[in-house]
């Protein structure tokens, strides 16, 4: 970050500092001190809280960049292993880097065995992220020598254990739901491919790992591995500015990921689709979306920094044919999405308000086809999300100038009173 030029302030000089893309940033740091002022950003949308070289958005271009490199080229020529490791190490591994990490992450899948009786715990009809956030959270009682934030071996270890247990995790969230056996993990297959196994195999057969879903799934990964300052990745950052240990810090993210405005879209999305159950009733749908006096949203369209097409989205469209065909599916509700997305992307209105279908418009679509229950879609997020939240949290731990967060306020409440005895209010 260099310093370009100054905004004046009163008497004071203020730096205006620039990235190596995007708006620049006025350095506000001394603000308080120099004028008894604080600044007034609900949302902190205008706010840049931190220096970061993971994750660039440019929402007004629709682009989307993890360490330089396009989402759409991560997307259809990558996996989620090599994109997981280039978030991490910040550049592209070689083959021998990719089969060493992939080698650790696969050797680290494992859960305690104590975790099952954990999971015991939680009623059965317990949602998948209340179960994620519990046994997150509750890693840190079972894994003692990887806590020490202050050591950069044991952050690392923290990260591959955090990256590699998720789908072990959100698996057995799922089976515990359905009431099926835990499932170990399979050594012997890919990140994704063991995921979907333990999601879907059972003990008494052998499970067969379509690769046309294991490779719309591992993209479904990769687009949601990292999205910069968003509300989960800012409190993970957050809670790991007060020297909070990785798995609280990652607890804490799934918490915030839980709220229907951030990771339940997808699923919103699903369930409008559903609404409208037939194609020959998505003109009235439409209709409603253009009227003003209606309160009904198209969900799954537009998006709160993108104000082009969503990059990612541009990948999904690919991957929902291919899991279609595969798959053979024959449900009113996909073809609902098709005929809505092809609608939708030729309709005047929605071109001129820019709301062009965005990656949990597909996401959905495509997480149900394979055989995801909607509560799991959330979860699905989370694990891939993991790897985002731990190289942003490892960043900030490295960051010198990073401080423990502490908001400020505008306050509008009573000025200063004397207390009253109750028998005299």
């Amino acid at each position: 970050m260099a310093d370009t030029n100054t905004l004046k302030f009163g008497d004071h000089d203020y730096p205006v500092m620039s990235g190596s893309v995007g708006p620049q940033v006025v350095d506000i740091r001394k603000l308080y001190s120099e004028t008894g002022m604080f600044t007034y950003d609900p949302g902190f949308t205008s706010t840049a809280s931190c220096e970061s070289a993971l994750t660039y958005i440019d929402g007004d271009e629709g682009v989307l960049l993890h360490r330089g490199y396009p989402i759409g080229q991560l997307a259809e020529q990558s996996s989620f292993m090599e994109v997981s490791y280039l978030l991490l190490n910040g550049e592209l591994p070689s083959k021998g880097e990719l089969d060493e990490f992939t080698h650790t992450i696969t050797r680290h899948t494992m859960l305690h065995e104590q975790l099952a009786t954990f999971y015991r715990g939680f009623r059965r009809d317990a949602h998948p992220m209340a179960i994620m956030c519990g046994v997150v959270g509750a890693l840190s009682a079972f894994y003692h020598d990887s806590t020490d934030i202050n050591d950069p071996r044991q952050r690392m270890i923290a990260s591959h254990r955090l990256i590699a247990k998720m789908p072990t995790i959100a698996a057995m969230a799922y089976k515990y739901s359905v009431g099926q056996p835990f499932l170990y993990p399979d050594n012997s297959l890919s990140y994704t491919g063991n995921f979907l196994r333990m999601t879907f195999g059972v003990p008494a057969e052998p499970y067969h790992v379509n690769p046309i879903v294991e490779r719309a799934l591992d993209r479904i990964f990769i687009l949601h591995a990292d999205h910069e300052q968003n509300a989960s990745t800012s409190t993970v950052r957050l809670a790991g500015s007060s020297g909070a240990n990785p798995f609280a810090c990652i607890a804490a993210g799934i918490a915030c990921l839980w709220g229907p405005a951030h990771g339940g879209a997808n699923e919103a999305a699903l369930n409008m689709l559903r609404e409208i159950g037939t194609p020959d009733r998505i003109p009235e749908f439409i209709a409603r979306a253009k009227d003003k006096n209606d309160p009904f949203r198209l969900m799954g369209f537009g998006h709160r920094v993108y104000k082009n097409y969503d990059p990612r989205a541009t990948v999904m469209q690919k991957t929902v044919r291919e899991v279609f065909d595969a798959l053979k599916v024959n449900d009113p509700v996909f073809e609902v999405a098709l005929q809505l997305e092809h609608m939708a992307l030729n309709d005047p209105y929605f071109i001129e308000k820019k709301l062009f279908p965005n990656v949990d418009f597909y996401s959905g679509v495509i997480l149900s086809a394979i055989g995801f229950p909607t509560t799991m879609f959330t979860a699905l997020f989370a694990l891939a999300r993991t790897v985002g939240w731990v190289a942003q949290w490892n960043e900030m731990i490295s960051d010198p100038a990073q401080k423990i967060g502490r908001p400020r306020q505008l306050y509008t409440g009573p000025t200063q009173r004397d207390y009253v005895e109750i028998g005299k209010r």
